[in-house]
C-alpha cells in the first residue's frame, strides 16, 4: 500500500512539474524568484521533448508501482496521462515536438513581458514640465 500511495504521489508531483513548466514564467512575472527555479525546468522539459527523453520520474513511478504489485506502463507521463486526455492516439515524434514547441513558446512570451516589466521599472521617467 506504502508503494502504491508513493507512485501516486509521484504522479501527482509529475502533474504538477508539467503545469510549473507552462505557467510557470506567468507566476515569475508576480514573484520575480521563481524565474531561478523555473527557467531551468522549463529548458529541462523542453530538451525531453525535443529529444524524445523520458523523463526520470516515470521510471520511478513504474518501479513503485511495480513494488506495489500493480503493473507499469511505457512510454512516458505525457504519453500515459496527459495525452490519454487530449489525443486518443499515441505519442509521435511531431506530436513531442509541438508540445515542447508550445512549451518554449509560452515560456518566451511570459519572459518576454517578465523583461518588458523590469525595463519600464529601471527606466527613470521623465520630469514633469
Amino acid at each position: 500500500m506504502l508503494y502504491h500511495w508513493l507512485a501516486d504521489g509521484l504522479v501527482i508531483f509529475h502533474s504538477a512539474f508539467v503545469i510549473f513548466v507552462v505557467i510557470g514564467g506567468f507566476l515569475a512575472l508576480r514573484w520575480h524568484w521563481i524565474a531561478w527555479l523555473h527557467v531551468p525546468f522549463a529548458i529541462w522539459a523542453v530538451l525531453l521533448e525535443y529529444n524524445g527523453w523520458i523523463c526520470p520520474l516515470t521510471p520511478l513511478e513504474n518501479a513503485l508501482r511495480g513494488r506495489a504489485g500493480m503493473a507499469g506502463y511505457s512510454g512516458g507521463f505525457i504519453e500515459h496521462y496527459v495525452l490519454r486526455v487530449l489525443y486518443p492516439a499515441g505519442l509521435t515524434n511531431s506530436l513531442q515536438w509541438a508540445l515542447g514547441t508550445f512549451a518554449l513558446v509560452v515560456n518566451i512570451v511570459a519572459y518576454t513581458l517578465l523583461v518588458r516589466g523590469l525595463r519600464a521599472v529601471e527606466l527613470p521617467h521623465s520630469p514633469k514640465r
